[in-house]
């Protein structure tokens, strides 16, 4: 995130390809910055260059840069003060589809929403939730806090490691709110100010804005062609030697590869030389679409050296807002240290509901992949028939198709589409450094009949940035 000053020479590298669509380029420039500010690359009340500063780096017209900050102006994204300049906000009212934070399925109703990579809930919510109830009275005569979880949630996220050949204690469990808290915890606890995290690129933003949040510097490792760059990879580990690294090893978001077991043992194997603690997000694992046999944990090459993180936001249902650490057991004090100054523990009734649904997870799951299999299928043949020129590879599991578009017009895009209906993050948004704007990440948890709609009117959207005049708005078309 950009703060409070956004010098002449940044803001033309976040500009990027702005002017290689069609239009007038003031509209162009205007929905290139208004992007930046809503997607919180360039965060609010930071001072945007001078029109003469702008109009001297873009080597474009004074009235393209006038035009472009007074249309800004009028839809609320920016202020003009007298001796401060151009200053961005956010409106006081913005439209639920240009909402950073907008809630999915409710902001956005009536809509094809592509930023999210969740599913709906999975059928047996509701009776886990009526179970639980059966359960609470007793915890109610406690305080109520559990900063290291319910030993019941425990004891069920332990065995599931146990299953999979990782012997895992209880007490080796750290039940968190979510995936998220549960990285936030991790980096807080085995970084401080300055130290480096490696990651890999693309990745999930969301983490790497934790990352960044704690002080962390980011250290971006580029994927390969088809799959992880183990030589880029242990060059970068010895070059940088990072404190710690967040990965993604299960159907990585948003590119849905797999890694080997080979390329977990290289890996691990370089951590440890290198002393970097390995942070490894699993909670794609379960979403596994061609029954293919899983590699072993990541924490099974190195049992002392690597935490895992888990949820059960996509494989159950993101509004548990449960999820966990793994954690070494010479870890886990320092862990709960670094977790009492963020929160006390998740909720009681949501961590009975998910022991429950843990339970219950070999008779739950099975629907669950095949409903995604059918979803991605539809996404691929949609795709494949609308945007013929979208070169993507077909995920084996996880949650999205990480698509390479014939120009790099990914920001420009999200615009276009939004007015037709259709809400997408630019690819820009997974890279910590802000490139891959030829990239789009497109979600395949919309049920098939949205899916079906909605990628024609994404190829008309694409068809107006890239091969004639804007299109003629319809009665189909979102203002």
């Amino acid at each position: 995130m950009i703060g409070r000053h956004v010098p002449a020479s940044t803001l033309t590298g976040l500009l990027g390809g702005w002017a290689d669509a069609s239009g007038p380029a003031y509209r162009l420039l205007a929905e290139r910055l208004r992007l930046l500010i809503a997607d919180g690359r360039i965060s609010p009340g930071a001072r945007l260059p001078s029109e003469r500063e702008l109009t001297d780096a873009l080597g474009v017209s004074r009235t393209t840069v006038a035009s472009a900050y007074r249309e800004l102006r009028d839809r609320g994204y920016l202020t003009s003060k007298r001796g401060s300049g151009s200053i961005t906000a956010l409106p006081t009212k913005v439209e639920p589809e240009l909402g950073r934070h907008h809630a999915p399925g409710i902001d956005t109703d009536g809509l094809s929403d592509f930023t999210c990579a969740a599913p709906t809930a999975v059928p047996g919510i509701s009776t886990a939730v009526a179970e639980a109830l059966e359960d609470l009275p007793f915890h109610l005569a406690t305080p109520g806090y559990h900063p290291q979880g319910l030993p019941v949630l425990r004891e069920e996220v332990a065995a599931s490691y146990e299953a999979r050949g990782l012997p895992t204690s209880p007490d080796q469990i750290v039940v968190t709110a979510g995936a998220l808290a549960a990285t936030s915890i991790a980096i807080r606890a085995m970084t401080q100010i300055g130290d480096r995290v490696l990651t890999e690129s693309p990745t999930h933003p969301n983490s790497v804005d934790s990352i960044r949040r704690s002080g962390a510097r980011v250290v971006a490792v580029p994927m390969g062609p088809g799959d992880w760059d183990m030589p880029l990879l242990e060059a970068t580990i010895r070059q940088t030697s990072p404190r710690a690294a967040w990965l993604v090893a299960d159907f990585q978001n948003p590119t849905g590869r797999l890694m080997s077991a080979a390329d977990r043992q290289r890996l691990a194997t370089a951590f440890a030389r290198s002393r970097t603690t390995a942070i490894v997000d699993e909670t794609l694992f379960e979403l596994s679409l061609e029954g293919q046999e899983m590699p072993p944990p990541f924490a099974l090459f190195d049992p002392a050296g690597v935490i895992t993180v888990g949820s059960v936001s996509k494989s159950f249902w993101g509004g548990l807002r449960i999820g966990w650490l793994r954690l070494p057991e010479s870890l886990v004090a320092r862990v709960l240290d670094a977790r009492a100054s963020l929160d006390l523990g998740a909720p009681v009734l949501e961590q009975l509901v998910v022991a429950r649904l843990l339970r219950d997870r070999a008779t739950i799951l099975p629907d669950r992949r095949s409903d995604l299999r059918e979803r991605r299928d539809v996404l691929i043949e949609a795709l494949r028939e609308h945007l013929p020129t979208w070169r993507f590879e077909v995920p084996s599991g996880g949650l999205s198709l990480w698509c390479e578009l014939p120009a790099a017009v990914g920001s420009s895009l999200v615009g276009v589409a939004q007015r037709n209906g259709v809400l997408l993050v630019a690819g820009s948004r997974f890279s910590p450094d802000a490139a891959l704007e030829g990239f789009m990440r497109l979600p395949f948890t919309l049920d098939p009949d949205t899916l079906r709609d909605a990628v024609p009117r994404l190829a008309a959207s694409y068809g107006q940035l890239t091969e004639g005049p804007p299109l003629r708005r319809t009665a189909t078309l979102i203002a």
